[in-house]
């Protein structure tokens, strides 16, 4: 029963004409071009956050051996 469903659904997809595509409002390059300057835009935007780790010194952070998950790189300076 299943075989035949199947060679029943591939000879209708045989049979059927050719499908027309949908008709786009653009050129294609046009969207490789938006998509391009999309992601420039959000490159530069990304980039400029690149220097937020260079306006302080680094701090050493404090062992709180109070914290429920305390980090294992304090090197036992809490206990």
């Amino acid at each position: 029963m299943l075989l035949q469903q199947i060679a029943t659904s591939i000879a209708a997809v045989g049979e059927a004409e050719h499908e027309e595509l949908a008709p786009i409002w653009a050129e294609p390059w046009v969207f490789g071009a938006v998509i391009f300057s999309i992601l420039l835009v959000l490159m530069f935007i990304t980039w400029s956050y690149s220097n937020l780790g260079n306006r302080h010194s680094a701090v050493e952070e404090h062992a709180d051996p109070h914290r429920q998950h305390p980090n294992k790189h304090d090197h036992t300076q809490g206990h």
